[in-house]
């Protein structure tokens, strides 16, 4: 499903909100941030641009720059809805979009020092709201992909150590499940995970499988262990008080629900302690608690 962002007002999307908001509970890795433009194709990684860029920036956390969205860091650009959005890509920023973008970016980088391959609009925004912060800009003529650009990223990136492989898949891990759980849900990825798959992964943790990663959105589906898992973190919990027999929760038998699902969320069902199912959520937990009739969720897996 593609999100048109055809004006200024995008930035007030609760998309964009929504993205906005959880960006400020993502941490980069690593020694050093390259910060990088945007690209009209999305995933970002699908785009000329970014093939080039990745090469230079290999082993290293990358942040992409855009509106409405703010921030995309690298790990999250499969997950909807940056990875969906459609927007005009033409380096003219106006005061808000420098302004959503450029608090979020600062608070992203802390004081971790960063390489910016970035020119226009991307570039005004790292110089008006990164100042004072070790920034070192990289960009020649205007052109984040001329080769000059791009070796002067490379050559200041080697100056720091690169992130081990497995270091880089588990902060990817975590950040979606932080991202799709709120905080803490970084906890729902144990140092332990098996990941299997070359695009899609299959997670498995103490021989069981806890959930599948869906990289055309981005977002985990949880299987019975996941949600135990969950459970245990006390995230995305729906309880209930009658034996479930079949994929439909009612609202009505719904005693509590956790105040931070929305639509479409994974959710995990549980009575007495014990989870019963796992799914996704038709309606909000607040409306679940204050709603008497409707389907509350729908059961992907129930235990028998």
């Amino acid at each position: 499903m593609k999100v048109i962002c055809s004006s200024e007002e995008s930035l007030y999307r609760p998309e964009a909100l929504m993205w906005r908001d959880r960006m400020k509970l993502i941490k980069p890795l690593g020694d050093v941030i390259a910060i990088l433009p945007c690209s009209m194709k999305k995933p970002y990684s699908n785009s000329k641009s970014h093939q080039r860029f990745k090469r230079a920036t290999k082993g290293y956390q990358e942040v992409i720059v855009t509106s409405p969205f703010g921030i995309c860091p690298r790990e999250l650009e499969n997950t909807f809805p940056i990875n969906a959005y459609d927007v005009s890509v033409t380096g003219s920023w106006s005061e808000d979009e420098k302004k959503e973008s450029g608090l979020l970016l600062r608070e992203y980088i802390g004081d971790t020092p960063a390489v910016a391959n970035v020119s226009g609009g991307y570039a005004e925004t790292c110089l008006e709201y990164l100042d004072g912060l070790d920034i070192t800009y990289t960009c020649v003529d205007d052109r984040p992909t001329h080769p000059d650009s791009i070796y002067n990223t490379r050559m200041e990136l080697k100056k720091y150590k690169k992130m081990p492989r497995r270091d880089r898949t588990l902060h990817e891990l975590r950040s979606i499940a932080r991202y799709q759980f709120g905080e803490g849900g970084e906890n729902f990825i144990p140092e332990d995970i098996v990941a299997k798959g070359m695009f899609h992964k299959k997670l498995y943790y103490n021989n069981k499988q806890i959930a599948y990663l869906n990289k055309d959105v981005g977002l985990y589906s949880l299987n019975l262990a996941g949600g135990e898992l969950l459970r245990d973190l006390n995230l995305k919990v729906v309880e209930i008080d009658f034996e479930l027999k079949t994929n439909t929760v009612f609202s009505v038998g719904i005693l509590k629900a956790d105040p931070s699902i929305i639509p479409r969320d994974q959710v995990v069902v549980v009575k007495d302690g014990e989870v019963l199912g796992v799914g996704r959520a038709i309606i909000s937990g607040e409306e679940m608690e204050k709603s008497s009739y409707g389907v509350a969720v729908n059961i992907r897996h129930r235990k028998k």
